[in-house]
């Protein structure tokens, strides 16, 4: 280690790599693995989108925007959320374009954050929030739901806010979840929302996968308690365009004002051609998860049904494309020891449970972003190896 290493922000010292990711590469050297790991639609960008980033680049488009994103962009965003879920946001005040939901959350909590706040993080939840949040010099307070459902309860959540009375500033949520894809309905919100609104905290609303709910329809944060919510939201899912990089995050005005600090000083504006493609798909394409949606649904129900058939149990998925399933009783129950060895021995690639904090231990993520015939062949050879386990 050099000296100059040693000067290196000790916060970002303290942070190891993406554990998630770093699995993945490790499996990804085996032969013949059939992978169920990332959050990774399989499907391609709609034709009619890509078109318009083609368009886009033809016409010379190649220049800075708006930072908040550009003029046309924010509307048709604005105008999707609220024929969607009746959330109404002034284009030009309350709604920012950013780096795909991860920027979002940057911006935001970088905006809100002060050394020695603390952050209340319902768990199991997707591990990115926590490294943003050390970063910026905020205590995560991990909340776990496991016994519950995986849904935060209003009596956990008015818990953990009292225990943390003097530093608490934000309370997240993600849903659909990952990794469990568990939702909350009207009620859970709005019983949320009756203890968030008695504290001056923000809650910090990941809904990425709201298009891909499954269960009735998606009811945001931002319609139950406007005042005191960011939703964050974009195109990654719900169009299949994670690699294009766009995100948003509306809430109210004072609040996002700082938030479009923070965004602007970190990324300048967004790609201009991937904010065109992005216009589109709010504008026009309203509709395009909608065949997905019927698909992935086909592949939950053949997934789970494999899995309970080999002993595995998991809590209802009712968005997102993740199945969180419990480890078959008998077997090595440390989830990660579990996945090595089922991606050594089975050549079937899953995330250790432990991976997504307090409350997923003993349990997998698997996405079920992949094709029926790849599914289909990764229950096989899950069932083959629980079946081996039992005989030993």
């Amino acid at each position: 280690m050099s000296r100059l290493s040693e000067k290196m922000n000790k916060r970002v010292a303290a942070l190891t790599p993406a554990a998630i990711l770093t699995f993945n590469a490790t499996v990804s050297a085996i032969p013949d693995i059939v992978k169920l790991t990332l959050g990774e639609p399989d499907f391609n960008t709609p034709e009619h989108v890509k078109q318009a980033a083609i368009k886009a680049i033809e016409d010379n488009e190649s220049h800075y925007t708006n930072s908040r994103g550009t003029e046309g962009l924010r509307q048709a965003a604005a105008h999707f959320l609220n024929t969607k879920y009746g959330l109404n946001y002034d284009p030009d005040k309350q709604v920012i374009m950013t780096e795909g939901a991860t920027g979002a959350i940057y911006a935001a909590l970088t905006a809100m954050i002060n050394p020695g706040d603390t952050v209340i993080v319902p768990t199991p939840i997707f591990p990115l929030y926590v490294p943003i949040l050390m970063l910026a010099g905020a205590k995560p307070i991990f909340v776990d739901t496991s016994d519950n459902g995986f849904v935060l309860s209003p009596e956990k959540l008015s818990a953990a806010i009292e225990a943390n009375r003097d530093t608490v500033k934000a309370v997240i949520l993600n849903f659909p979840n990952n990794p469990t894809g568990v939702t909350y309905h009207k009620d859970d919100l709005q019983k949320l929302a009756d203890v968030i609104s008695k504290y001056d905290i923000i809650c910090l609303s990941d809904e990425i996968y709201s298009e891909l709910t499954y269960d009735g329809t998606h009811v945001s944060m931002g319609s139950i308690l406007p005042e005191q919510t960011l939703v964050m939201n974009g195109v990654s899912k719900s169009h299949a365009m994670t690699g294009w990089r766009v995100g948003m995050i509306c809430g109210p005005e004072d609040i996002i004002n700082e938030v479009a600090k923070v965004s602007e000083f970190t990324i300048t504006s967004l790609t201009t051609n991937a904010q065109a493609a992005a216009e589109e798909a709010f504008k026009n394409g309203m509709d395009d998860a909608l065949p997905m949606k019927k698909e992935y649904m086909k592949r939950r129900d053949l997934l789970v049904a494999g899995l309970e058939k080999a002993g595995f149990s998991c809590p209802n998925p009712n968005g997102a494309f993740y199945v969180f399933a419990k480890i078959p009783d008998g077997l090595n129950q440390n989830s990660e020891a579990f996945c090595y060895d089922l991606a050594k021995e089975a050549k079937v690639a899953l995330i250790p449970g432990s991976y997504f904090l307090p409350g997923g231990e003993g349990y997998v993520r698997i996405s079920y972003a992949a094709s029926e015939e790849t599914i289909q062949e990764a229950v096989s050879r899950i069932q083959k190896y629980v079946d081996k386990q039992t005989v030993k």
